[in-house]
């Protein structure tokens, strides 16, 4: 019995040096290899002229290079020709003593495409010399920051309509001291960003995937996200383990989720904000292709 029992124990062991050396190298791949995951998006709201109309999301960068000047990048945007780019918040730091890499970023990036921007909680938290400096800054090199504003796409005769919001602190966990997190509804939702067009196909940029059920209620047929950095550390068929706002297995960790017509697009990130750790969650670029149906 006693020889039974070592050997289990040595079997135990074995298994986790195992998975320790895989998390370790997964780790170390996270600094050069980037996903890029492809969804599909049908709808009969979706114009002919727009099937197969390509969005490129990319989402929480945290001020990181990936080689020099995030070259590795730009030659996976390129590979993927989109016909726009939308970035869906965090792309900086709040403590950044500059916002260089992120800046030289978006330019180029605004060389080629139509670019599509909104804040996370990261860009919230900076004072407000710096927030306000860095939209300025953004505008100036052709970013289009949507601060709960809406924008037409057109194509041929027909448009699709797309929005930024900008979900205020209170709305995140633990953002601001002494408050409890507000819920966000449909109609609170509205008073920020306005009433959709039902006929229109309508696409919303949210940093937090949080409120899924709030965007898809208001009228979003597609949503767009991140916040939640593939959760950290990522588990086959489970999922993501810890979320920013400090839950474990949050609902909405990376991928395409869908509630009724609605889809919600959460993207994996491409930095790694204040927890400087990934295990088995690479950095993600994510390419979705429109479909008429």
């Amino acid at each position: 019995m006693r020889l039974f029992w070592q050997r289990v124990i040595y079997c135990i062991m074995m298994f986790l040096n195992i998975v320790a050396l895989l998390a370790i190298i997964s780790y170390m791949i996270g600094f050069f290899w980037i996903d890029v995951t492809k969804y599909e998006i049908a709808s009969s709201k979706i114009p002919n002229s727009f099937d197969g109309y390509t969005i490129l999301q990319l989402s929480d960068l945290h001020s990181k290079s990936f080689e020099k000047n995030n070259e590795t990048i730009f030659k996976k945007i390129d590979a993927e020709q989109p016909n726009m780019i939308v970035l869906t918040g965090d792309m900086i730091n709040t403590n950044d003593a500059d916002f260089s890499v992120f800046y030289q970023f978006a330019e180029t990036l605004t060389q080629t495409y139509p670019v599509y921007y909104v804040v996370g909680n990261h860009e919230q938290n900076l004072s407000l010399r710096k927030y306000t400096e860095l939209l300025a800054h953004l505008r100036q090199i052709g970013v289009t920051v949507l601060n709960n504003q809406s924008v037409s796409i057109f194509k041929d005769a027909d448009r699709i309509e797309l929005t930024g919001f900008t979900l205020p602190l209170p709305y995140y966990t633990n953002q601001l001291k002494d408050q409890v997190q507000k819920e966000l509804t449909p109609e609170i939702l509205t008073q920020f960003i306005g009433t959709p067009q039902k006929e229109i196909f309508q696409i919303l940029l949210s940093h937090n995937p949080l409120y899924f059920d709030t965007y898809s209620s208001w009228g979003a047929d597609l949503t767009f996200a991140g916040h939640i950095h593939g959760g950290i550390i990522r588990f086959p068929f489970i999922g993501g383990l810890l979320s920013p706002e400090r839950t474990f297995f949050p609902k909405y960790s990376g991928g395409k989720y869908q509630k009724e017509d609605s889809a919600l697009i959460v993207n994996r990130g491409l930095g790694n904000g204040t927890v400087n750790l990934r295990i088995f969650n690479n950095p993600e670029i994510t390419v979705i292709r429109l479909k008429s149906e």
